[in-house]
């Protein structure tokens, strides 16, 4: 069985934290986000005024994590932070439901467009947006650091991708 029907998505807590380094670090070994970022993130993602969710995505019979992603919102803009699968599940469709999950949370917090940047070398992640409908809307120069690497910038007009899904107009 593959990853994406054998893990879990669930709420990401504290507890996760340190096994979510562990897969940016392998991932990101250059621009990891801190642990400092993800504490920020999540103190976020809960109550009546959260503007953030985050999942991870758990093998259920080791408890392992293979994946994560985060989401934050603010009005009718949300924006995804973050988004990340364990090499060994890459082609497996989580990247694919993770990204569906961020999607519907950001329908949840009312918001009408979804951004993102990705790095410009990360062929395989555009690819995922694309089949989304994201569209390319610019660039961020420098975005990455330490490396320097730039950023393409993406769009989703959630309207237009709820047309797209059920075929109406």
């Amino acid at each position: 069985m593959s990853a994406a029907t054998t893990a879990v998505l669930r709420e990401m807590r504290w507890w996760d934290i340190e096994p979510v380094l562990e897969l940016e670090h392998a991932l990101f070994p250059d621009d990891a986000w801190s642990p400092g970022m993800f504490w920020s993130e999540l103190a976020h993602a809960r109550g009546p005024g959260a503007t953030r969710h985050y999942v991870v995505a758990e093998e259920p019979a080791t408890g392992r994590i293979v994946g994560y992603a985060g989401l934050a919102a603010l009005g009718d803009l949300s924006d995804v932070q973050t988004i990340a699968v364990s090499r060994e599940a890459w082609g497996t469709g989580l990247g694919s439901e993770l990204l569906s999950d961020l999607l519907k949370a950001a329908t949840a917090f009312e918001c009408a467009t979804v951004l993102l940047e990705v790095r410009v070398d990360n062929t395989r992640a555009q690819k995922l947006y694309e089949r989304f409908g994201f569209e390319p809307i610019g660039f961020r120069r420098g975005y990455y650091q330490p490396g320097n690497i730039d950023a393409l910038v993406m769009r989703l007009t959630l309207h237009e991708h709820t047309e797209q899904e059920t075929g109406t107009e």
